[in-house]
């Protein structure tokens, strides 16, 4: 009689559910390079989504939304866990992104980049004609919209991300969108 070998037993503790966002953070808030790589990993494609929209190239994009980590990194310890991670890095990578596309507009020599060369996670889903208007906007509605349609933010939740008054924000988002509006049509055609 031949011995079955034993089944390895499964226990419930080595089958790995997902982590909640509050709980990487309290792991990360403590120290833990594990649950700050899982929030990057979760955050990356939507940061740098923003950054490139509203900085229009795909190096200057990623170089952004990662200061924008390790700012967040820097800022964890005075992280209000009571509040979704997500808005408080989007905040963080949009502000960067705004500042260096001021930054840029003061060198009229430098332009956007050719979207071809940007990266395609970035531009998934934009037309040229969406992405060429969204280059003719100021950086301040760039930034609106980019937060309001691409990562779905509320006017209020932009407003406190910002802090802007929510009027300033529904303003900056209606001259915007009356400006993207004919790219917006054409693509619809």
């Amino acid at each position: 009689m031949s011995a079955e070998p034993a089944k390895p037993r499964i226990l419930l503790a080595d089958v790995r559910r997902p982590r909640s966002e509050p709980a990487l953070v309290r792991e990360a808030q403590r120290g833990s390079a594990d649950a700050f790589e899982e929030l990057f990993r979760r955050h990356w494609r939507r940061s740098h989504r923003a950054a490139f929209l509203v900085v229009g190239d795909a190096s200057a994009a990623e170089d952004i939304a990662q200061e924008a980590f390790l700012a967040a990194v820097r800022a964890l310890d005075r992280f209000d866990r009571s509040r979704p991670f997500g808005p408080w890095l989007h905040r963080i990578t949009v502000n960067r992104a705004i500042d260096y596309a001021r930054a840029r507009a003061l060198r009229p020599e430098a332009e956007w980049t050719d979207a071809a060369a940007g990266s395609t996670d970035a531009l998934d889903e934009i037309s040229a004609e969406l992405l060429t208007a969204l280059r003719e906007l100021e950086p301040d509605h760039r930034a609106v919209v980019v937060l309001r349609y691409v990562l779905e933010y509320t006017p209020g939740e932009i407003a406190s991300m910002l802090d802007l008054p929510r009027g300033t924000v529904n303003s900056r988002l209606r001259r915007a969108l009356d400006r993207l509006r004919p790219a917006v049509t054409e693509e619809e055609r």
